[in-house]
């Protein structure tokens, strides 16, 4: 029987000083966000500190990671300014 959680994450961190935007993905969402601010992660330990802005939950690794490449691309990027990490409310809601 499968889990009935989803057990992988995609998150998507910002940094307080400036634009900078990380995607990554991990399965234990509260202890991947400490070691990015605690500076264990290279890819971001000069944009500390950093927020949560979004992250979304999906049942396998193999998704996870699938979602997390497409985020770092063009078409992928513009979803998540769009649709994901606006203020704005969709339109109807």
């Amino acid at each position: 029987m499968r889990n009935q959680f989803p057990s992988w994450y995609v998150y998507v961190l910002e940094s307080l000083h400036n634009n900078f935007t990380y995607v990554g993905s991990t399965n234990n969402l509260e202890i991947r966000f400490q070691q990015h601010n605690n500076g264990e992660v290279q890819s971001t330990k000069h944009y500390r500190p950093l927020k949560m802005k979004a992250f979304v939950a999906v049942e396998t690794e193999e998704r996870a990671r699938q979602l997390e490449k497409y985020f770092k691309t063009g078409s992928g990027k513009a979803i998540l300014k769009k649709r994901i990490l606006t203020d704005e409310a969709p339109k109807g809601a």
